[in-house]
């Protein structure tokens, strides 16, 4: 029998020093994001968040692949219902306190190609998966054009919620149905 020797791991650092990371990366980016601070806040030690992610891209990347989208099980009969739940969904998800910085975060010319990849992966790529399903629906359906470019429209889907946040603080009302119904008709929805 084989005796094992020092302390048994510590599982629930893991999932401490993750919530930590994506706390710091919203609020501060990945360049400013510290390790130190990180462990800190987490209540443990440095030699312990090394022992874990041997960096802070491996540590970002970990806590970006931490937070990915939900997949919805499948899309409901009517596209354009199915439309406006999307972007109701993407409104909830975005409003959360820090998503919205943590996107800017993975803009920022520092951010590690890793931890960038992980967050497109993880949380936009499904996202806009969903979104072109929905709008293939429709259009195989004839519900839209048949030569609706709907590369574009998925793009304008989620890229308005952020242009309108440079632009003013507050979401206007009715956000996911307004963006739907311009869509909709921008691709020749009926």
């Amino acid at each position: 029998m084989t005796r094992r020797t020092g302390r048994a791991r510590d599982t629930s650092i893991d999932d401490r020093i993750l919530a930590v990371a994506r706390r710091h990366l919203s609020a501060h980016g990945y360049e400013r994001m510290s390790l130190a601070a990180v462990a800190q806040e987490a209540g443990t030690t440095r030699p312990a968040l090394y022992r874990r992610w041997p960096g802070k891209a491996e540590l970002a990347a970990a806590a970006v692949a931490s937070m990915g989208e939900e997949e919805q099980a499948s899309t409901p009969e009517d596209p354009y219902a199915a439309l406006v739940a999307e972007l109701a969904d993407f409104e909830r998800g975005v409003s959360r306190p820090g998503r919205l910085s943590l996107a800017g975060s993975m803009l920022q010319d520092t951010t590690q190609p890793e931890v960038l990849a992980r967050y497109r992966a993880r949380v936009v790529a499904p996202r806009r998966r969903r979104i072109l399903g929905v709008l293939q629906t429709a259009r195989e359906s004839g519900l839209i054009d048949a030569d609706a470019d709907l590369e574009v429209a998925v793009t304008m889907c989620t890229g308005s919620w952020y242009g309108r946040a440079l632009a003013e603080s507050t979401p206007p009302p009715r956000w996911p149905e307004r963006t739907a119904a311009l869509v909709w008709r921008a691709l020749g929805g009926r």
